[in-house]
This record gives C-alpha cells, sequence and structure tokens, in this order.
C-alpha cells in the first residue's frame, strides 16, 4: 500500500470521514473485498454506530471505500481482504486528511499569529468575521481549529461575500489536560474562579490578551489597505472562544461592530469584563446546562446589571432541552449526567445554523 488518505467534511459534531482511499500500485479485485469496521461512532458520546462501509469500488489509483460518515475524532480500525491483501486500518495508519472546503481558506503565519482566512473575490472592502475555537483545538499545526468543531467552514459556507478569519490560539506551556489537573487542585476545574486566572497570561494557552492584540492587528492591517470594512467587523467563538470573544472586544472594543459568545467560558477575567462591557452589540447564547455549572447564572448576572444599566444591545438565549434535542443533543440513549453535561456544551452547533437568528442579527449592525 503506498498511501492511505481520509476524506473528510466538517459537520455539527465536527470532522466526519466519508470515505478512505488505498493508494496502490498493486490491482485489486474489489469483488473480493471483505471489510468490517469499528468505533464508526457518529454521536457526541460514542454511543452510536453508523451504518459503516457502503461500498468498496475500483478507483483510478487504487480503492475507494465509502463509509456512512462517522467521526475522526475517535479512533476507528477498518480489517479485513482486498483482494488477497490482508490490511489492518486505524486513525494512525491515515497518510493524508482531506478536508472538504479547506482549499478555500489560506493558510498564514503573521506576525507570531497562526491563522487561517478565507478571502471573498473582491474589488471593494468587505465584511470580516473573526471566528474563535475552543480550548481542544489550540497549538501550531493551523489545522485542528478549522477541523475540530462547527466553525469557520460553516461560517464561510453561509457568508462567503465575507472574509472569515480563524486563528489558532497558542497551546502555551501545558496541554488543554494539564491545565485541567491544575484546575483541580483548586477545586472543580469548571467554576468560575474570581480573580486573575494564570491562563490570561502572554504566551499562555487560549485567547491571551497579547495575541489577541496580535489578531486585531491584522484586521486593522487589513482595513488600511482597503480589504476590510470598518464599520463591518464581527467576532463570534465558543467555549474558550466564547470567553476569547469576550475578551477580544475587551483588548479593542473600537474595532468590533457586534459579537456572539457561544457558551463562554466564565472565569474571573471574562465575568469582570462582561460587567463592564463596552458599547458593542452583543448576543450570548448557551445551553440551560452544560459541564461549567455556573456558567449561565454569571452570565445572566452580568446581564442583568448591563440591563438594569438600559442597555438594549445585550442579548442572552438559554436553548432549552427539546431545542438541543433537535440536534441530538441530549437525547442519546443511555447517557449519564456528566455525559448530558458534555453534550449540551455543544449548544454552539444552534448558533451556527442561526438559531434565534443570531448570526442574522449579528452581521445586520454597521457602525454609525
Amino acid at each position: 500500500m503506498n498511501k492511505i488518505v481520509a476524506f473528510t467534511h466538517i459537520g455539527d459534531y465536527g470532522q466526519a470521514v466519508d470515505s478512505i482511499k488505498f493508494i496502490s500500485d498493486n490491482e485489486f479485485n474489489v469483488s473480493e473485498a471483505a471489510l468490517t469496521i469499528e468505533g464508526h461512532y457518529c454521536d457526541l458520546s460514542r454511543k452510536a454506530l453508523s451504518k459503516g462501509i457502503l461500498a468498496v469500488e475500483k478507483a483510478a489509483d487504487g480503492v475507494e471505500v465509502t463509509v456512512d460518515p462517522f467521526l475522526y475524532r475517535y479512533d476507528f480500525k477498518i480489517s479485513g481482504k482486498l483482494g488477497r491483501e490482508e490490511i489492518t486500518v486505524t486513525k494512525k495508519e491515515i497518510n493524508e486528511l482531506v478536508v472538504k472546503g479547506l482549499d478555500t481558506f489560506t493558510a498564514k503565519n503573521e506576525n507570531g499569529v497562526i491563522y487561517r482566512i478565507y478571502e471573498p473575490e473582491a474589488i471593494t472592502a468587505r465584511p470580516l468575521v473573526l471566528f474563535l475555537h475552543g480550548g481542544g483545538e489550540c497549538g501550531e499545526d493551523n489545522f485542528i481549529q478549522m477541523t475540530g468543531t462547527l466553525g469557520a467552514l460553516r461560517l464561510a459556507e453561509k457568508w462567503p461575500e465575507m472574509y472569515v478569519m480563524a486563528p489558532q490560539a497558542p497551546a502555551g506551556s501545558l496541554t488543554m489536560q494539564e491545565n485541567f489537573e491544575v484546575m483541580k487542585k483548586r477545586s472543580n476545574p469548571f467554576r468560575v474562579e474570581i480573580g486573575m486566572t494564570p491562563f490570561a497570561l502572554k504566551g499562555e494557552r487560549g485567547w491571551n490578551r497579547d495575541y489577541l492584540g496580535k489578531v486585531c492587528d491584522i484586521i486593522r492591517k487589513m482595513i488600511a489597505e482597503g480589504k476590510v470594512d470598518p464599520k463591518r467587523v464581527y467576532v463570534i467563538g465558543m467555549s474558550m472562544g466564547g470567553g476569547g470573544t469576550i475578551n477580544a472586544v475587551s483588548v479593542a472594543p473600537d474595532l468590533f461592530t457586534a459579537a456572539a459568545p457561544i457558551c463562554p467560558s466564565m472565569n474571573g477575567e471574562s465575568y469582570a469584563q462582561l460587567l463592564h462591557w463596552p458599547k458593542v452589540p452583543v448576543w450570548i447564547s448557551t445551553a440551560y446546562m452544560d459541564h461549567q455549572h455556573g456558567r449561565h447564572a454569571y452570565i445572566l448576572n452580568a446581564c442583568n446589571k448591563l440591563w438594569d444599566e438600559g442597555r438594549k444591545d445585550v442579548k442572552y438565549t438559554i436553548y432549552l432541552p427539546e431545542e438541543l434535542e433537535k440536534y441530538g443533543i441530549g437525547n442519546t440513549e443511555g447517557i449519564n449526567s456528566k455525559e448530558l453535561d458534555a453534550e449540551n456544551h455543544n449548544s454552539w452547533i444552534l448558533t451556527l445554523h442561526n438559531e434565534k437568528g443570531i448570526l442574522d442579527w449579528m452581521i445586520s449592525h454597521i457602525k454609525e
């Protein structure tokens, strides 16, 4: 076997496999193929399996195995015979990943910022949407921020006339799991911690202020070059990226026209920033409950303060169980309370499908 290529797309639950191609100089009799698949999960809690292998067909450069889409995030195994050749393929054996639509984004590394950007064919200044990923997609590969969850690719499909910028937050000195271990030593890792957190410091994991400042500088440069409309710059993000959305507006309140934080991380930094939110229209959305149990309470407390001050440009949506269930969230058979919290955290799926018209609302704003 010369090469094994997985062809994928980004669906509601993240990167999903559509087919796997075995590239080889050998001739295979596909009528003699006998393959089985394991670990082809298609739900958020790794309990439901897809229909598995749908077809094994000869291709010009080998054999292509078409599957009922399953999530690439989980370990899987395809084994059996291709003609007379015994094969066993897991994620480790995949040599190349092809992601549908990824080639519409250009990979860049500018002033220490790693990002991908969708650029419309334009002769005039266009709006720009900044997308900030969650905690699991930090790093330096300039790839996983596009594939880990529904996100930038979805936005570019919806708004092909706009710029869509998707930077990748630094991984810092600790992995996400190591960060959790540090937080666990201080008690519940998902609690709202009032006071400065070490993860907001320069060079540390996530959307720290120094890094976000550099991201904003790139957007300002695009404005100066006449590419981006300064009256229409938007920011949206989920989980850690929801907290990053709040942080970005705090870093550059003059830059952004409107913001849409989704299930934003609530900590001593983001909560304080939300309490003193600048004059930027914002629509926050989150599930009624997820793994940070205090999240919605702190958001509501901050929003109540802003509403008492007369802020009509602050909106907050709490998705109810039946709304989440329409997207397969929280109705997986046999899940426990911890798994339910984890599923509910995927509330960004609803927002990115424009539930409540949140996306339309965001881009309807134009600076005076």
